[in-house]
């Protein structure tokens, strides 16, 4: 029976990994426990350095030369210790991805869309990374200066497998985690590797089946069975919709957390099942949690957060929702989602409020 084959994301990591990147993957696992086994103080160096020649493999030597340059960049300018200056980079930085000139140079380098697409999925998620390390060199003690040179941060933005597509994790946390060395056990991670592999061939061969049965996002391509369905079927669609959305995000960042584990390092949650969710706070807290953690303590804390005032609050929700939008691509269309998001957002703790007050609570 043939898939359906409207949703890009699924077709093209999936066609990327049985190609090429489930082999790098595999590379690194053998990289990563025979360094842990023999070398343990040189793991993350040993990571480095395949992590950057998994790069060049895949996205060729310019491709390579513009992550490295933007790291480079975003190391020079997390000199001045300034976090304004750094975040005016970063936004830089991520603004050359949507500059047409530059994004015609990049289309040159490869012979096809998907191999671009690779590089620009790339790029954008290594912005982030290299924000997360220079906020943390802006605000680091003199004390911790050697966790926080440009080899640490080479290693960091070149581990592999978070490279294309997440999920992300804080610098502080990686950094903390890789240099900690732990009794290395091969029976264990042998263990946690099978039933890891386990777990996600069976959400794989439930993403297959939702893919090839049910047809939810050619349906969505269409306006007219969409215009003859009932208001019941419409929401069954989009239900269908973001249950598919929950199971693939269980795949795609279930690979690379199962390799964080072999690793010796903790993995963000994994997304929590979007029909036990109600409310769009619990959905921004455990959907995308490495998202959610690079946001709340880059963006939403240093604005003032909750702590603040009313006014206070609803300014620094209203920059992290831009962020996000901003940093997926920033098309209209975009905009508006992130502003429903925030708007739903605000809703709720606004309720939330309200309802603590003591003479609500009585009237209750």
């Amino acid at each position: 029976m043939p898939q359906d084959p409207m949703d890009f994301e699924w077709s093209y990591w999936i066609e990327w990994g049985r190609e090429r990147i489930l082999w790098l993957l595999a590379g690194h696992l053998l990289v990563s426990q025979m360094s842990r086994l023999l070398v343990e103080k040189y793991k993350p160096w040993c990571l480095m350095v395949y992590g950057m020649a998994a790069c060049w493999l895949l996205l060729g030597i310019k491709g390579f030369a513009v992550i490295l340059l933007h790291a480079a960049i975003s190391f020079a300018v997390a000199q001045f210790q300034l976090s304004l200056l750094t975040w005016l980079c970063s936004l830089i930085l991520l603004s050359t991805l949507h500059i047409p000139a530059v994004e015609e140079t990049k289309r040159k380098w490869y012979d096809t869309e998907n191999e671009y697409y690779l590089l620009l999925f790339t790029v954008s998620v290594r912005c982030l990374f290299c924000t997360s390390f220079s906020l943390e060199y802006c605000w680091h003690a003199p004390t911790q200066k050697s966790s926080h040179s440009f080899p640490w941060m080479l290693a960091y933005v070149f581990y592999y497998p978070t490279f294309h597509n997440g999920p992300l994790v804080n610098f502080d946390e990686f950094s903390k985690q890789m240099r900690r060395q732990e009794a290395f056990s091969v029976k264990t991670n042998l263990s946690i590797l099978v039933m890891g592999i386990m777990r996600i061939f069976f959400w794989w061969c439930l993403a297959e089946l939702m893919i090839h049965l049910m047809y939810i996002h050619a349906l969505y391509s269409s306006a007219l069975p969409l215009e003859s369905a009932s208001y019941w079927a419409l929401g069954g669609l989009a239900l269908a919709q973001v249950l598919f959305f929950y199971v693939k995000y269980l795949i795609l960042y279930g690979v690379p957390g199962l390799l964080l584990q072999m690793d010796g390092l903790k993995p963000p949650a994994l997304p929590c099942c979007v029909s036990l969710m109600h409310s769009f706070t619990k959905m921004w807290r455990s959907f995308d949690v490495g998202l959610h953690r690079f946001l709340v303590r880059y963006i939403y804390v240093p604005m003032g957060g909750s702590q603040s005032s009313l006014l206070g609050t609803l300014l620094s929700t209203a920059l992290t929702f831009a962020f996000v939008s901003y940093w997926h691509g920033g098309q209209s269309y975009l905009w508006y989602w992130g502003a429903l998001n925030w708007l739903g957002v605000i809703v709720e703790n606004g309720t939330k409020r309200i309802i603590s007050i003591s003479i609500i609570q009585d009237f209750i």
